[in-house]
């Protein structure tokens, strides 16, 4: 009975990765040609429908819903540091926290098609292998973005960890928030217990997503800033594995 449900299962993936890919091109090419030298609030709004449909996609073929607890501020932008577990996180929260604008490895531009929708997202690409130049990319263009008045995504961790693994957290975000003078939105999650780093096989469950009160960043330090985030961060993804 378990090696038919994991052949199921495996079926299952195979065919949401096959629609995965077809839309990722398709809005790749279909947005390059038709509104890239239109401002990022329209441009950006198309790219996310790609990523709103991977999420549908993802529910049809692997039964994979999502459950909020808590809100968004209003009217403001932030800097919304996120726990990074699965590629989940990263198609979801581009989608639900739009205008937003998220901070990636300048590898990833070098990825034919999803790639190129990063680029059209205003993602910003840092060189992990030069820290220094990161973090000072990270702060002129993140403060950048807060100026343009759209908000800022960042997986403090830097990569990707297994479930119930704690990464060391950067303070690039709550460094940001505290010069921009915008709030830290933290957010806590399970997408890789369900879609795990690095695998092509996915469980049906529900994402439990889990976000903060907005965190006033005003006389804060960035250290102690971070460590409030992560703990709550972690605290949340305890309660929810």
């Amino acid at each position: 009975m378990a090696f038919i449900k994991n052949i199921f299962l495996t079926i299952r993936s195979g065919l949401f990765f096959t629609g995965y890919a077809l839309i990722t091109i398709f809005i790749s090419v279909t947005g390059l040609l038709f509104t890239s030298f239109l401002p990022f609030h329209i441009r950006g709004k198309y790219f996310v429908l790609g990523n709103a449909a991977i999420i549908f996609w993802l529910r049809v073929c692997c039964g994979v819903k999502t459950e909020i607890r808590g809100s968004l501020p209003k009217n403001t932008p932030y800097v919304a540091m996120a726990k990074h577990q699965s590629q989940w996180e990263t198609f979801y929260l581009q989608w639900f926290l739009f205008p937003v604008a998220t901070v990636v490895k300048r590898e990833l531009f070098k990825v034919p098609f999803f790639g190129w929708a990063l680029m059209m997202m205003n993602a910003i690409g840092i060189d992990r292998s030069n820290p220094r130049a990161a973090i000072r990319q990270t702060m002129e263009q993140g403060l950048s973005r807060l100026n343009n008045n759209y908000s800022l995504l960042i997986f403090p961790e830097g990569t990707r960890t297994p479930v119930g693994v704690r990464g060391k957290y950067a303070r690039s975000g709550a460094n940001i928030a505290i010069e921009g003078g915008v709030p830290v939105v933290a957010i806590a999650h399970n997408g890789g217990k369900l879609w795990p780093a690095k695998k092509l096989r996915i469980t049906p469950g529900t994402v439990v997503l889990v976000i903060s009160e907005p965190i006033d960043t005003h006389g804060r330090e960035s250290r102690e800033l971070t460590l409030e985030v992560e703990n709550w961060i972690e605290a949340q993804c305890d309660l929810i594995q």
